[in-house]
């Protein structure tokens, strides 16, 4: 099987090509390596450097596909609210346009990845996939809107569609020419900034009087691997027309102070933090319900936060 991996040299994606290809499928990437690095590409993988809003150049690249795994898309919340439009274009209409592209070549099966911020501040946790859907910025509005979309096109033209949805990705996965790993620019996830914690520039935790064990946030991680092993079978469960959509995670959550203990114990001395006061409009707690993924498609997160700290610290060494 051919799989069209879009965003197939970001962070996630190129992590997906990597293991698709162990496990022995062919693969295309589209990527405009806006967000990406072009050198994570293996050698013999067909790539095309190009935009989800070219038509053109995504005909091109679907060409020989069996199937898609849909990462490309901008996916920075403060960006998103800055600038709603362009998000709403790379994001929505891109996909539309991919959509409308595997349909001329009658490709029909698709993996998308989604996001739990589709969900926005919920009532309830842990968040089953019919919780209520009510993003609380642009970036889970455009992801919710693709959902929709996919939906749609299932009911309506027959395609096979998987949503995955979750929170926070960590870790790395070392591969024969490097470690796979995040190099954003700028970098806004938690367990990078904490390893870079520094007495000059300690990291910051907002709020210690959440109403959890230790006072502080938790949220909900999962490793790259894990997540890339949920896309892939997640892949091997499309058959009948329909859209399925799935909540990933770690089933439980981390506090703050677990990932800077974490952190500290893999660096071998505390790591500098400062005792913030909350940020408006975090909740306390955000955990996905996994058992839907753990049930259908037989899927759970095997690596824990020192693993997802360790290979992180690791990849950076």
């Amino acid at each position: 099987m051919r799989v069209l991996v879009t965003g197939g040299t970001g962070y996630i994606g190129s992590t997906a090509v990597e293991i698709l290809l162990g496990q022995g499928f062919e693969i295309s990437i589209l990527d405009d390596c806006s967000m990406g690095h072009a050198d994570t590409v293996p050698a013999g993988v067909r790539f095309i450097q190009g935009s989800l809003l070219n038509a053109a150049e995504v005909a091109d690249a679907l060409a020989g596909c069996d199937a898609v795994m849909h990462f490309a898309g901008k996916s920075l919340v403060g960006e998103s609210v800055e600038k709603p439009d362009l998000y709403h274009s790379v994001n929505v209409d891109g996909t539309r346009i991919l959509l409308d592209e595997m349909r001329k070549q009658s490709i029909t099966k698709i993996v998308f990845s989604s996001s739990a911020a589709t969900y926005g501040e919920p009532k309830v946790v842990p968040i089953l996939e019919t919780a209520e859907t009510n993003p609380t910025n642009p970036y889970g509005a455009t992801k919710l809107a693709i959902d929709h979309m996919i939906t749609k096109e299932a009911s309506e033209h027959g395609i096979s569609a998987a949503s995955l949805r979750y929170f926070n990705v960590a870790g790395a996965l070392k591969a024969d020419r490097g470690w796979l790993a995040e190099r954003h620019n700028p970098e806004t996830h938690l367990i990078p900034n904490v390893l870079c914690s520094t007495q000059a520039n300690p990291v910051k935790i907002f709020g210690t009087d959440w109403p959890t064990a230790d006072g502080t946030c938790i949220r909900d991680y999962v490793h790259v691997i894990d997540l890339i092993d949920a896309h892939i079978k997640a892949l091997n469960s499309l058959g009948a027309a329909g859209h399925e959509i799935y909540n990933l995670g770690s089933g439980s959550g981390y506090s703050v102070r677990e990932v800077v203990k974490a952190a500290s114990d893999a660096i071998g001395h505390q790591i500098p933090f400062v005792d913030s006061p909350r940020r408006a409009g975090d909740p306390a707690v955000l955990i996905a319900d996994i058992s839907k993924a753990k049930r259908m498609l037989a899927w759970e997160p095997t690596r824990d936060m020192t693993t997802m700290v360790a290979d992180t610290l690791n990849s950076m060494a």
